[in-house]
């Protein structure tokens, strides 16, 4: 289990709208999936946090053991150095699905308002990450505390 370093989670809970994180997978055909998710947060040191609305093909595959990628770029952080390669970095993770209980809500309430507006119904679910690698641009470790 990887951290998510402690420099960069502001960044992450404050990246939507600009700097929205983009989530990857795979679908049953073998082609990536590739979508931008304004719900993605840090839930704690180990765990992204993200709320899945529930329909469209991500959510269609989703479902627990799921590898996912979060990539995640700012360019202000390469400017001040923070991560100079291209202000990108990526994470790699297993995903665990809470439609109902203590985690779910906990999603939920920290979601940002403009993510809840878009399921007022709240016929989605919450999604935790735990966080396996996480990696600058070109690869190498991703060495921030």
């Amino acid at each position: 289990m990887t951290s998510i370093p402690k420099t960069l989670q502001p960044h992450i809970n404050t990246a939507f709208p600009n700097d929205v994180c983009l989530i990857g997978s795979v679908l049953p055909n073998g082609f990536a999936q590739i979508t931008p998710r304004g719900s993605t947060l840090v839930f704690d040191d180990t765990h992204f946090s993200l709320w899945e609305r529930g329909k469209g093909s991500t959510a269609d595959n989703f479902s627990d053991g799921t590898k996912v990628t979060i990539y995640f770029r700012k360019p202000q952080l390469r400017s001040d150095g923070t991560l100079p390669k291209g202000g990108i970095a990526r994470f790699y993770g297993t995903a665990r699905l809470h439609r109902s209980g203590p985690i779910c809500e906990e999603v939920w309430t920290r979601l940002i308002q403009p993510e809840k507006d878009r399921d007022p119904d709240r016929k989605g679910f919450a999604v935790l990450i735990e966080v396996e690698r996480a990696e600058e641009l070109d690869g190498t470790k991703l060495a921030l505390d």
